[in-house]
């Protein structure tokens, strides 16, 4: 990973922070993580994210990269999200924003038909949110004493393994 211009610092209501986007699977393992400036959109980083995930197959070969099932929240809820996963063959579970939902009713028939959502499937989302609040009980991480973000990431990705251990 190269370093960013920003160093994944950004301004945000509370100040400099920095953001850590997750992939978790269904056991709360971490498959893949991204840090980036508090201030950017998570829609943009989604597909970072997404080909970062390498799943390692039992008995050897190539890595298994589609997932079987993605579930995101509100802000990563765009029409080239849908349309990546749907070309990825991954089914999906993202609750559709307010705004979404009013342009697509204004449109009528043209605005095309509501995206299928779960809402009991949508529940299991809180694994990445009890993972990221682990990450945070580390005090070098909820704090970040390092400068650069690729020294962020590793210590990110070591109080992970401390933690599986």
């Amino acid at each position: 990973m190269a370093e960013p211009d920003d160093h994944a610092f950004g301004r945000s209501r509370g100040g400099l922070t920095t953001k850590i986007h997750l992939a978790v699977d269904a056991s709360s393992r971490v498959l893949a993580i991204v840090v980036t400036a508090g201030q950017r959109a998570d829609t943009p980083v989604f597909a970072e994210v997404m080909a970062r995930i390498r799943v390692p197959r039992i008995g050897g070969g190539y890595p298994r990269t589609p997932p079987a099932h993605v579930l995101a929240g509100r802000a990563y809820s765009s029409r080239k999200i849908r349309e990546s996963l749907r070309r990825r063959q991954a089914p999906h579970t993202i609750p559709e924003k307010r705004d979404q939902v009013g342009h697509r009713r204004r449109r009528g028939s043209a605005g095309g038909r509501p995206p299928g959502f779960d809402r009991e499937k949508c529940k299991a989302r809180h694994k990445v949110e009890c993972r990221i609040g682990l990450l945070k009980q580390a005090r070098g991480v909820a704090t970040r004493y390092e400068k650069l973000a690729v020294r962020f990431e590793a210590a990110t990705q070591l109080t992970l393994i401390r933690q599986a251990l």
